[in-house]
């Protein structure tokens, strides 16, 4: 692969204009300022993204995360295109400058597709399929369809949401550059090579578009005429997924602490591994300078997510080649030098065992399941039989851009999926008290 056609600012769904637009405003801000202005994104403040949706004590939701993984995008990189003009600097006249713009720009539109109630949603609508009661659907649909169903993931949904030309919508859905759309597919490859891990970076209705960004990018294809779609990330892929792994990481540990789920010595003591020795003594010092405890937790959060730039920085800009060849395997993170790479493990063993099996995410997790298999239990059973009273009642509540009345049984659950997945969480808690009559409008 290379940069001049990796780099490119045509328009998903305008490619005919691509040659007329020559604006001040780069292509790629006018992603990122598209999917600010968005509604989609807006949504994302009331999506749980670990903690339940804050009371008295404030907790990141996935509006909040996803603002500070563009932001660590963006330094990612603005340092790796400094890093590579150097290095080549025959590239100068090429969008290169330009890479953390794109960084940004996907880093914000990474979480667009999950649907409500954390990670436990993307499970809940899967596990609908593949163990609940949508298996009797399994004969009804190919087997190519059944696994973007009994896989279903955020990131494919993301890559849905942006390109799908919804009803009464324009071709070409948000109308991203094609640069910026292959930025936050994660994974390359359809559902048909999910595999236990429920991974996959778009359904059988977006593969054709993927194909065509694909080719134009120039990005390489490993699957074979004949076998499951499979290509290489784009390159800036790794830094989208280093920025999300960097983010949730470190903001996770600082709001477990403010949830006082970890001490302050425990979260101190995880972040303070990052630091060299010389680097200790100043970060020390300053921390004496400040009282207030939350504020010294905020600093050394500050401090690591720094150590943790420059280390996948340095990851990438020296495996170039091999994520320009295809060849690299496995995220920025995983490659990072091993006190670093140790000390991030801490954390994330910590995560695991203090944090995500916490009373309170389960709790949420529990409460998601519940709401949404109930709400895509009775969605389908009403796009199947339209015409049942009780179906035209919910059918009449969803927006008409959702393909209800779609021709095929694939088109009509994708509808319910786009529905539901775009919920918040109290949009979702509240339609589900109400279609079980727990609550009812003001008389």
């Amino acid at each position: 692969m290379n940069w001049k056609q990796l780099i490119s600012n045509k328009r998903f769904g305008l490619e005919a204009l691509h040659e007329i637009r020559k604006e001040d405003r780069t292509e790629f801000q006018r992603d990122y300022d598209r999917l600010i202005f968005s509604a989609p994104f807006r949504r994302l403040q009331n999506k749980t993204q670990v903690f339940p949706l804050p009371g008295s004590i404030f907790v990141h939701n996935r509006l909040t995360h996803s603002l500070e993984v563009s932001c660590v995008g963006r330094s990612l990189g603005n340092d790796i295109a400094a890093s590579l003009l150097q290095k080549h600097p025959e590239l100068s006249d090429s969008h290169l400058s330009e890479i953390g713009a794109i960084v940004s720009a996907a880093c914000l539109a990474h979480d667009l597709g999950n649907p409500p109630f954390g990670h436990s949603g993307e499970k809940a609508i899967g596990t609908y399929f593949s163990e609940g009661k949508g298996l009797a659907l399994k004969p009804l649909l190919s087997e190519a369809e059944w696994e973007d169903l009994t896989h279903f993931e955020g990131n494919a949904n993301a890559f849905r949401l942006l390109t799908h030309q919804f009803e009464g919508r324009r071709p070409g859905g948000f109308v991203m550059t094609y640069s910026t759309l292959a930025s936050i597919v994660k994974y390359p490859f359809s559902s048909r090579l999910a595999g236990k891990k429920q991974k996959f970076g778009f359904f059988l209705s977006e593969e054709e578009d993927y194909k065509r960004i694909a080719e134009e990018l120039g990005i390489i294809k490993l699957s074979k005429d004949g076998e499951p779609t499979r290509y290489a990330r784009h390159p800036l892929v790794y830094l989208v997924e280093a920025a999300d792994d960097i983010c949730y990481q470190m903001m996770d540990i600082e709001d477990a602490h403010k949830l006082k789920i970890l001490t302050t010595q425990e979260t101190k003591e995880l972040y303070l591994q990052f630091f060299t020795e010389s680097r200790l003594k100043r970060i020390n010092e300053i921390c004496k300078l400040v009282a207030d405890t939350n504020e010294q937790i905020a600093y050394l959060r500050t401090s690591a997510i720094g150590v943790l730039i420059k280390a996948c920085t340095q990851v990438f800009v020296d495996n170039e080649e091999d994520i320009l060849n295809g060849t690299f395997e496995g995220p920025l993170i995983k490659h990072m030098d091993k006190p670093i790479r140790q000390a991030y493990e801490n954390c994330s063993k910590t995560a695991f065992a203090k944090i995500y099996c916490s009373k309170d995410v389960l709790d949420i997790e529990l409460a998601g399941y519940q709401v949404i298999t109930t709400l895509i239990d009775l969605m389908i059973e009403a796009v199947r039989y339209p015409d049942k009273a009780y179906s035209k009642l919910l059918i009449n509540r969803v927006s008409k851009q959702y393909e209800v009345h779609a021709p095929t049984l694939y088109g009509k659950i994708q509808a319910v999926l786009d529905y539901i997945s775009g919920m918040t969480d109290v949009y979702a808690l509240d339609l589900y008290r109400k279609i079980n009559g727990n609550s009812l409008p003001a008389v």
